[in-house]
């Protein structure tokens, strides 16, 4: 009897994102669960409204779907380098006293928050609404440019020498008490 073993190379990267991505799918699941908070103790869904991040040449651009709402029901504010996008998405359902329903939009209220990088100026943020997308505008930071430093060749810096007295401190070997030019 013959038995074959195929050799497979342990790739411990692999193992990680493994249990990576089924951590976010126990997280995902446990926060998307439905809770008993909606009318009757029907089950409502905690309401995450999608967001796209961009970078531009210029701006990140941020685009966040909010359907079903208007710009007064959406909320901005940026303090210490978060932006936070919050708001709420009112439930639009009649009461039914007989009948079976189904309800699987989400509503409630919402907050999304996104540090961004420091040095960004608050008063040039911009923010449009449209369709139920909102979209904001944060202008890049301007960069700290190194500064450049011309090297001149062939030419020394002034000779302006300078000397070091020692004092002998008892061991002649160690310390003759010769001069001693100093660095420049």
């Amino acid at each position: 009897m013959e038995v074959h073993m195929a050799l497979i190379r342990w790739e411990p990267v692999t193992e990680l994102n493994t249990i990576q991505n089924e951590m976010n799918r126990l997280f995902n699941t446990f926060f998307d669960q439905p809770t008993p908070t909606g009318r009757g103790g029907a089950p409502t869904r905690r309401w995450i409204p999608a967001m796209d991040l961009v970078e531009t040449a210029d701006h990140y651009v941020l685009r966040a779907d909010l359907p079903g709402l208007s710009d007064d029901d959406v909320n901005l504010q940026l303090e210490d380098n978060v932006l936070t996008i919050s708001g709420e998405r009112k439930t639009q359902h009649e009461p039914h006293e007989e009948g079976y329903y189904r309800i699987e939009r989400a509503f409630g209220n919402f907050a999304r928050s996104l540090t961004l990088p420091d040095g960004v100026d608050p008063d040039a943020v911009q923010a449009h609404f449209d369709r139920g997308v909102l979209e904001i505008r944060i202008p890049k930071p301007e960069q700290k440019k190194p500064r450049q430093v011309q090297i001149a060749l062939g030419t020394r810096p002034t000779d302006d020498t300078r000397t070091i007295e020692s004092t002998d401190i008892g061991d002649p070997q160690v310390n003759s008490g010769d001069p001693v030019p100093a660095p420049a």
